[in-house]
């Protein structure tokens, strides 16, 4: 049993950004699955529910724009943080001076997305589905979310709104042409070790349909 939920997503700069691109931060044409799950999961999420996304379209024409960013080129040791917690006191900074670099991307600029996903209650949870259903339709409806979400990075900020059933909403982007192979979703079976797996994206009149993750490969 799922609940189906639709939403309308922008802004002025994106990034969802290919995993082969080891240097400059290098965009897909359109969002990926996962960062559309991350967009609904920022609005609502729970250990006792699943989303999955099924349908994206793309609401504007794709562009790029190359941007030149300052960056962190480091991340605080966990190693660190895990002997600072055992100790109880410890160094954990990062002086940014220090770290910073400048890098260069390949973004998506002016990016509107039409989002469609399943809500379904996860394997043991026997609470009702319509609990979550109506929670997450209040707060899509409020503007409401437990983190702002974000086009692929943090400082992409997306708008939101609830589609709602029947509304007859802009047509999809004219278009038809091949996407290549797309991240999906990591697979987390071994927690310790996540594995990318991806899909052949297709968009077909500005519509890509996204298979189950169980299609998706390694």
């Amino acid at each position: 049993m799922t609940s189906r939920f639709c939403l309308e997503v922008a802004g002025p700069y994106a990034c969802f950004t290919r995993p082969e691109m080891k240097v400059e931060r290098v965009s897909y044409d359109v969002i990926t699955p996962s960062a559309a799950r991350a967009v609904f999961e920022s609005i609502l999420w729970k250990p006792a529910i699943r989303w999955r996304v099924t349908q994206i379209e793309v609401l504007r024409p794709i562009r790029f724009i190359n941007l030149r960013r300052n960056e962190v080129s480091a991340v605080v040791s966990t190693r660190n943080v895990q002997q600072a917690m055992h100790a109880g006191s410890g160094n954990l900074a990062l002086y940014i001076e220090d770290e910073r670099q400048q890098r260069a991307g390949y973004f998506l600029r002016d990016v509107a997305y039409r989002l469609h996903a399943e809500l379904s209650l996860a394997p043991g949870c026997t609470e009702p589905l319509m609990k979550y259903t109506e929670m997450f339709t209040r707060r899509a409806r409020k503007g409401q979310c437990v983190n702002q979400p974000y086009l692929g990075c943090r400082e992409f900020a997306a708008q939101f709104r609830l589609v709602e059933a029947g509304e007859q909403g802009s047509a999809p982007l004219p278009e038809t042409r091949p996407l290549g192979w797309m991240l999906h979703d990591l697979d987390f079976s071994n927690p310790a070790d996540p594995q990318p797996r991806f899909f052949d994206a297709k968009m077909n009149d500005g519509v890509v349909d996204v298979p189950p993750f169980e299609e998706a490969r390694g």
